[in-house]
């Protein structure tokens, strides 16, 4: 049994065991992965295309049947419990952690689900606020335990979708469907290439010789949100403007670099730029598709390179520190390509790299990265994982 199974093993037991000291009971154990996208930025809701990859950080949620219609939620990130009744579920988002766990409830409920009370033990492993995903995770692993008890559970894309729709109504985030559907449909040792307007994808081996490090700037900066806006705003404007020579396109998805050097000088020139970033990062996704399945770690790379170009150029939502980051990783030895991974404006870098290199790189990183900055960046060593699962009948998981 590998070490890495052997260990999350170890983490679902204890998860168990602080369900048991709590609640008095035995529990059953779900859990969800975070996922860490590796190219293919600002894309999805442009009709285009995603390259996530699940990491071997969970969302654990230990559950089990309570007599009473009441949800009772333990999170040991917040070190919080709370008390959710079935019969008052709706309402706006209440800014609390517990509204995913509320939307996903209340979703299911309207699905169809029938519900019933339960105890849940919420403990977190994918970092908060690092664009890793913890928030789809958490949904993914709940809709997952609370459907468990009636005999009739959602699965795949229906679980997906359910999920980003508690995100919509219930946390107030307009989020895309990539995270839920990595969160759901990853495998282990694979990245998943997703169409994000057909929803069709495609499992690509990820080399056993490779690591992916996620690289936590610990930067946040506050125009995030309203700039994000602005740039859907700009690709929407892109849109109407070439459909008067272009009528097929329906959106950036559809226009091809082609089109772009046949039509570009009908956009202004910020619009433009923006446009250029989206179509050349949609040829960027399908060219990394090609490179994975060959195995050729220096096309990858290179790609990744452009992309984070694209991003900081074109779409201008890098910032100072993750530009540093993958100015300090495409210095290092074994590396192979970086990037900003995320909306942007802070955040994480996902880096690609030699797997025996990766101690060396991020002993090289953290001290370059504080030296330069007076900050200490968080580094996740990850290798692409299973999605979501339920704990079998004779304890553990199916992989």
């Amino acid at each position: 049994m590998g070490a890495s199974v052997l260990a999350s093993n170890s983490i679902g037991e204890s998860v168990k065991a602080r369900f048991r000291d709590m609640f008095g009971a035995e529990a059953r154990l779900f859990r969800a992965p975070g996922r860490v996208n590796l190219i293919g930025e600002h894309t999805d809701y442009n009709g285009g295309f995603v390259m996530p990859a699940a990491i071997q950080y969970y969302t654990w949620v230990a559950a089990a049947k309570r007599k009473d219609p009441t949800l009772e939620v333990y999170s040991d990130h917040f070190c919080e419990r709370i008390s959710l009744p079935l019969d008052s579920l709706a309402g706006p988002p209440r800014k609390h952690w517990s509204d995913f766990v509320r939307g996903v409830a209340a979703t299911l409920q309207d699905a169809g689900y029938p519900l019933c009370g339960a105890n849940l033990f919420i403990h977190g492993e994918v970092p908060l606020g690092a664009g890793l995903s913890s928030s789809a995770s958490l949904e993914v692993a709940t809709a997952m335990a609370l459907s468990s008890f009636g005999g009739n559970a959602p699965r795949g894309l229906e679980l997906v979708k359910l999920c980003q729709r508690a995100e919509h109504e219930y946390v107030g985030t307009r989020c895309g469907i990539m995270d839920q559907f990595a969160a759901t449909f990853a495998i282990a040792r694979h990245a998943l290439m997703l169409d994000c307007r057909t929803l069709e994808y495609q499992q690509l081996p990820f080399p056993n010789d490779l690591s992916l490090v996620v690289c936590n700037s610990m930067a946040k900066h506050e125009l995030a949100s309203g700039e994000y806006n602005r740039r859907r705003a700009d690709c929407e404007s892109a849109v109407r403007i070439l459909q008067s020579s272009l009528p097929r396109v329906g959106a950036l998805r559809d226009v091809t670099v082609t089109d772009l050097e046949k039509f570009g000088q009908m956009l202004p020139a910020l619009i433009r730029r923006r446009c250029r970033h989206v179509v050349t990062e949609n040829q960027r996704v399908t060219e990394a598709a090609t490179a994975l399945r060959s195995g050729d770690a220096n096309q990858l790379g290179q790609l990744m390179y452009s992309s984070h170009a694209s991003l900081r150029d074109d779409y201008e939502v890098s910032c100072k520190e993750l530009d540093l980051l993958v100015e300090l990783a495409s210095s290092i030895s074994g590396v192979y390509g970086a990037r900003m991974t995320g909306g942007g404006f802070g955040g994480c870098t996902v880096n690609l790299l030699r797997a025996d290199c990766v101690d060396a790189f991020r002993d090289k990183i953290k001290d370059a990265y504080q030296q330069a900055t007076g900050i200490q960046p968080e580094i996740y060593v990850c290798k692409p994982a299973q999605g979501a699962e339920a704990e079998v009948s004779s304890g553990g998981f199916p992989t």
